[in-house]
């Protein structure tokens, strides 16, 4: 490798292809996008990182973390065709942001373990926030979050001032209440929506009380279910047939060995 190309911030290959697509001889599909058509991309990559972060895939992960990084770079070639902002104004922001909220690497702050990190982090996020104050102590919280993960989090928050049961008891009655109200609705169309969002919204409480991440539990789930479903698929494949040959009294044979196979 040469001087001069060592020379260069690592960056700048992927932002120079970026500005070629961009350019007016580059890429029309490039070209149409901005922020709001991007944001499908930026989320479907996001979950295809996590996906191979849960499957332990590291040379999947090395190559989502770039498809991932791509979406950054177009975001920031946008902001900065708009004279809004550059990527180097990326790159800023989080660097002074992250030496800020650790005094205790970069400063003279002692901490005696993660605890106090975390607390450190949130008093200064709160003093920096403070410069542009929100009217609600639940502003801050995307509106465009995953709905599990949106209910996790206003829960925290409304937490941390006191607005919160004693201790995990009251979250589960919470669940048992909810679940006899959605039983009484359930044939009442204009009760039961609301409901069973009210029903959602608890169980949420209560994974945040044992401290489980209640949108990787559910997507723990659904990979369960997709595996045990596609076993059953695979077994019909193999006689020849298809799933409404089969009554369900079959296909839950299939489905129990499943598990056992998924144990081992």
């Amino acid at each position: 490798m040469s001087k001069e190309k060592e020379a260069k911030y690592p960056l700048d290959p992927l932002i120079e292809v970026m500005d070629k697509l961009l350019a007016p001889d580059g890429c029309p599909w490039d070209r149409k996008q901005n922020h709001s058509t991007l944001k499908r991309y930026l989320l479907e990559e996001t979950y295809e990182v996590l996906e191979a972060i849960d499957e332990g895939n590291m040379n999947k992960l090395c190559e989502e973390l770039g498809d991932l990084l791509l979406q950054v770079v177009f975001h920031s070639a946008l902001g900065d065709r708009a004279n809004q902002f550059t990527i180097n104004d990326v790159i800023e922001g989080i660097t002074d942001k992250m030496v800020r909220r650790h005094p205790h690497v970069f400063g003279n702050v002692t901490v005696s373990g993660p605890e106090d990190v975390l607390h450190n982090w949130e008093v200064i996020k709160a003093q920096e926030k403070g410069r542009q104050k929100e009217k609600s102590l639940l502003g801050s919280v995307p509106k465009d979050m995953p709905s599990l993960m949106h209910a996790y989090k206003v829960q925290e928050r409304a937490a941390k001032v006191g607005f919160d049961w004693p201790d995990i008891k009251g979250a589960w009655d919470k669940v048992y209440e909810e679940l006899e109200e959605l039983d009484v609705a359930v044939n009442k169309k204009e009760e039961i929506y609301e409901e069973l969002g009210d029903l959602l919204f608890s169980i949420v409480n209560v994974s945040r009380f044992l401290k489980i991440n209640p949108e990787e539990a559910l997507l723990a789930a659904i990979r369960k279910f997709r595996f045990r479903f596609a076993f059953i698929e695979n077994k019909i494949g193999e006689n020849g047939k298809n799933i409404d040959d089969y009554c369900m009294e079959e296909l839950d044979m299939w489905w129990e060995e499943s598990k056992v196979i998924k144990k081992n």
